[in-house]
């Protein structure tokens, strides 16, 4: 038997979401970066002087858009371990995916507990971020969105430090979230920068949110037996795949 009580608060839910993303869209950055700029917090150009890091990241974008079927998808990144760089590459697969004029990506930090992407792109979150959102009803979709400095590109930043009670990738709120930010907007691809999968579970909890799961190993740093064992925490049906990554 549904829960009338459950069923009310649900609704209530996806009315706030709806009505909070209705006035995001997506507006033009107000100041991009220089070349050098994206240079300075490793996120590369179409102008970066190396073609091949470049056209690495362009053949990613190319294999996901050809599993997306013309269609916006939730990709999770997941680093191996600690420090195989996966909010690098997460950070720069989506803005390959921002490339190209009708395409927007919006990346989402979801490793709060060492959460990296507002530093390395020094932008300042005053308005907080996702746990923020999903511990307070006072704060709304738009106010954790931020611009980048980079066309189409929006960042969503972990936010305060959670508590360690919460189980915040389980949550339905965390759920209609990621359903509203993907599916809204057929142009909007989202990615959730994931904490390391081996030691903790919140990787498998963020695939299942997800269209689509990326494993990131360090090249030399993260055995065939951890990558084995990292992949085996995902859906075969969504895994896309191992990047090897030389560098974070």
């Amino acid at each position: 038997m549904n829960d009338p009580g459950i069923a009310s608060v649900e609704r209530e839910l996806r009315e706030q979401l709806q009505l909070a993303d209705k006035p995001v869209g997506h507006p033009a950055e107000t100041s991009l970066l220089s070349p050098e700029q994206r240079r300075e917090i490793s996120i590369i150009s179409a102008s970066t002087a190396s073609r091949a890091q470049v056209n690495a990241f362009r053949n990613l974008r190319t294999r996901l858009l050809a599993i997306a079927g013309g269609q916006s998808i939730t990709t999770v990144v997941a680093p191996v371990s600690k420090g195989s760089g996966g909010s690098f590459i997460a950070r720069n697969l989506a803005a390959a995916m921002a490339f190209e004029e009708g395409r927007n990506a919006l990346l989402v930090d979801c490793d709060l507990l060492e959460p990296s992407q507002h530093t390395t792109m020094r932008i300042n979150t005053d308005n907080g971020g996702l746990t923020d959102y999903l511990d307070s009803p006072a704060v709304e979709v738009e106010d954790i969105l931020y611009e980048t400095g980079i066309a189409r590109f929006r960042l969503i930043p972990a936010g305060t430090a959670p508590r360690p009670d919460n189980e915040y990738f389980t949550r339905f709120k965390m759920r209609l979230l990621i359903d509203s930010l993907s599916y809204r907007y057929p142009d909007r691809y989202l990615f959730l920068d994931s904490p390391p999968v081996l030691g903790a579970p919140d990787a498998r909890l963020l695939s299942h949110l997800a269209d689509v799961v990326v494993l990131v190993a360090g090249y030399g740093r993260d055995t065939p037996e951890a990558i084995a064992e990292a992949a085996a925490n995902f859906d075969p049906a969504k895994f896309a795949g191992v990047v090897f990554n030389e560098g974070v």
